[in-house]
């Protein structure tokens, strides 16, 4: 062992190196500690054979389903997880990419598409329906079963327009009671704190309780940022602590309701409300520091859901839910100050943000979304015992209408404007299983009708404001299929295409009031989406479990919508691309030994370049070929985790683990525009983490402390922006059932 240690820990590559030989040193202990001693002689007559019963997880199944989705099981993870954006980012074909530390905005790609191409559910629902400031970076764990990661091709029945992939958060759905608390501290005076809980009267009424608490001051140094130095008048790189840039969130959330009733299977009501504050300490550019504006954030909701089968009639399952949020925002740039990474600041004309005036911009931005999924089962029990044979037809729609109901407190040159941007979704499925399952098909065709109804009428020349005003209404057409076929449980095939289009969303449109300019104009997203993958479950031996999967895929999209940076005021606006080609290719293993041991390793890569030979103009475009700036292309993952069960009593547990994340070097801007060698680069990002967990009573009690860029490396991220350093955080969690 320490002769592997000494060889693997030198030369370039020496800690991945390192860390793989420690797992190859893991997996041959699980493979010897699986091997069971042999018997001198055989004392009995008769010798009765072992016999191992296997079942798939809800994760495991959803894998092996027609389109290409991953499937993460958070139990296991909950003690040790702080965010889903950790362990999603670990996902193959998935990159999440932060801005900053706790609570900054990031960008999610999936298969290459990323922002807003990929849509975010909880349970089926939007998840915007709890407000604007509610992510997956604050979105409390212990209320969450598992995650379903959709790629390229996303089901009718979620009732979306997504283009890139979608994200489906289910909760915890169990029929007894419990309560699930924790509480977390870490670097940077950062703090978290999550409630989930379920406790059913003897009326049946059902009470679920949730809360989660963040709090951070993110004050980590800053590596290498320019600071004008007296003595040599010129501005000298220097390492400085962030000290404008708390950040607070809350989530509380009561769902009252009932469930195994003759008229419901489940009917729920939940009201909640969402509060986020967040200092702003730079722009998109973190050259531009900022020292007094804000954002403030707040959101109501109330919402009910009901699920019934045998919907009217025998076979029809439904599901129906409608929401109301209302959702406020305001950004306080008040300001005429210019600060630099000292702390210290000059008077200036204008304010921080963008450069302009005083601003004090509020926006009330309501949202209404209505659902209806409807399945109904075409097959006669008897028919399916028999045949093997299975047919359904699914119908959803889904209604979302967003306001942008905008003032200035402070800037009397702001003209007030209420938008709204409505958008009717309408799917239609047919899903069949034959053969006992062996294979799988859906076919789908879905309608997406946007409306909107613009007011605003200021900077027309930036936001387009001048060119759409007043109220229109488009329509498109998508469809799609999936097929999935099983040769052998370790040998099996998918692949699936879809017609896909994509509504730009409110944000995007009309900006954030902060570091978005609007873009009335912008076009749909559209695409033609293929995915192909083969993938299986090897059991070499008695306890010993491997699944692998590879995928690759291709994306033709026409009016892709990219975020465009402007250095000089570090402000983004949303635009489109008229044509952007992606094609990739991913692969991952997993492995198991009696679920002590698990291993996973992935690797991604994503090629997405323009593909518009001309200009509106009739000239060459100087971008055509090259890759969409600001995206990672390269990028794997690797992580183990073994546990020690029995460590000092017979209720306990010991799980210690490792992971190592790799992202290859990528343009912050388009390749065609200057000289390569003087562009601008988000430089390779190669950090290792690790965790521990001891747990006792039977996983009442739980301990754990999980460390983040144990190498402390300056790492950069989206657009550039440094993250933290090495980053600890420990956390209690008590689990009472």
């Amino acid at each position: 062992m320490n002769h592997i240690l000494r060889f693997a820990g030198s030369g370039r590559h020496g800690r991945s190196a390192a860390m793989l030989a420690v797992l190859l040193c893991l997996l041959a202990a699980g493979t010897a500690l699986g091997q069971k001693p042999r018997r001198s002689q055989m004392k009995d007559s008769v010798a009765l054979a072992n016999v191992t019963v296997t079942g798939k997880s809800k994760t495991q199944r959803l894998r092996e389903g027609a389109l290409a989705v991953n499937a993460i099981d958070i139990r296991s993870l909950v003690n040790t997880l702080t965010s889903l954006n950790s362990i999603v980012d670990r996902t193959a074909g998935v990159k999440v990419r932060e801005e900053g530390g706790v609570g900054s905005d990031f960008d999610l790609s999936i298969n290459g598409m990323s922002g807003n191409s990929v849509r975010y559910f909880l349970d089926g629902v939007p998840l915007d329906v709890k407000g604007t400031g509610v992510t997956l970076a604050n979105l409390p764990v212990n209320m969450i079963d598992h995650v379903e990661i959709y790629k390229g091709v996303v089901p009718t029945y979620l009732s979306t327009d997504a283009l890139g992939g979608a994200i489906n958060i289910v909760t915890h759905r169990k029929r007894q009671n419990y309560l699930d608390a924790s509480y977390g501290m870490g670097s940077y005076h950062t703090h978290r704190a999550d409630l989930s809980a379920q406790y059913v009267l003897k009326s049946g009424l059902t009470l679920r309780p949730t809360l989660g608490v963040n709090y951070s001051k993110n004050d980590y140094m800053m590596h290498g940022v320019e600071v004008w130095d007296e003595d040599s008048r010129r501005y000298v790189p220097s390492d400085r602590r962030r000290f404008h840039d708390d950040y607070l969130s809350l989530l509380g959330q009561l769902e009252v309701g009932v469930t195994d009733k003759p008229w419901a299977d489940a009917f729920f009501v939940c009201a909640s409300y969402n509060k986020v504050d967040k200092e702003l300490q730079t722009n998109q550019v973190q050259s531009k520091v900022i020292g007094m504006a804000e954002r403030q954030m707040d959101a109501w909701s109330l919402s009910a859901q009901y699920q019934k089968q045998d919907f009217l009639l025998q076979g029809l399952n439904a599901s129906l839910s409608l929401s109301h949020t209302w959702d406020n925002s305001v950004t306080v740039d008040t300001a005429y100050r210019k600060y630099d990474w000292n702390g210290d600041y000059i008077y200036s004309a204008r304010n921080e943000i963008n450069g302009r005036g005083r601003s004090m911009r509020h926006y009330r931005r309501p949202l209404t979304v209505g659902r209806a999924d409807l399945t109904y089962d075409l097959t006669p029990p008897f028919n399916q015992l028999q045949t093997g044979f299975s047919h359904q037809l699914n119908l959803s729609y889904a209604v979302n209408r967003t306001g942008n109901d905008r003032w200035d407190e402070a800037d009397n040159t702001f003209d007030p404007a209420d938008d709204a941007v409505t958008k009717h979704i309408v799917g239609l499925t047919y899903n069949q299983s034959l053969m006992d399952e062996r294979m799988s098909n859906t076919l789908f065709v879905k309608d997406y009708i946007n409306h909107m109804s613009i007011e605003q009428t200021d900077l027309p020349s930036l936001t387009g404001s001048g060119e759409v005003m007043g109220s229109t209404t488009k329509n498109y057409v998508g469809y799609g299929l999936g097929t999935r076929f099983r040769l052998a449980d370790a040998l099996q095939v998918k692949a699936s295409y879809e017609r896909s289009v994509r509504l730009p969303l409110a944000r995007e449109l009309l900006g954030n009031g902060t570091t978005i300019y609007a873009n009335v104009a912008l076009e749909p997203e559209q695409s033609n989406n293929v995915n192909l993958g083969l993938f299986g479950t090897w059991r070499p031996a008695t306890g010993h479990t491997v699944y692998y999967e590879v995928n690759g895929f291709l994306r033709y999209v026409d009016n892709y919508i990219q975020p465009e940076l402007s250095e000089k005021e570090g402000m983004l606006q949303y635009t489109n691309v008229p044509a952007v080609h992606i094609k990739g290719l991913e692969g991952e293993v997993r492995y198991d030994w009696q679920q002590r041991l698990q291993v996973v390793a992935n690797i991604s890569w994503q090629d997405a370049r323009d593909r518009q030979r001309l200009k509106s103009d009739g000239k060459p475009s100087v971008t055509y070929n090259n890759h969409v700036p600001n995206r990672p292309w390269l990028f794997s993952n690797i992580e183990a985790r073994y546990a020690f069960p029995r460590l000092l009593r017979q209720d306990d547990r010991l799980t210690v683990g490792i992971d190592h994340q790799w992202v290859h070097w990528f343009f912050l801007s388009w390749e065609g525009y200057g000289a390569l060698d003087t562009k601008a680069r988000i430089p390779e990002k190669s950090i290792m983490g690790a965790q521990a967990t001891y747990s006792w009573a039977d996983g009442r009690y739980n301990v754990s402390i999980d460390c983040q860029n144990l190498l402390d490396q300056t790492v950069y991220d989206n657009y550039k922006l440094q993250k933290p350093g090495r980053t600890l955080f420990a956390k209690f969690r008590v689990f009472l059932h």
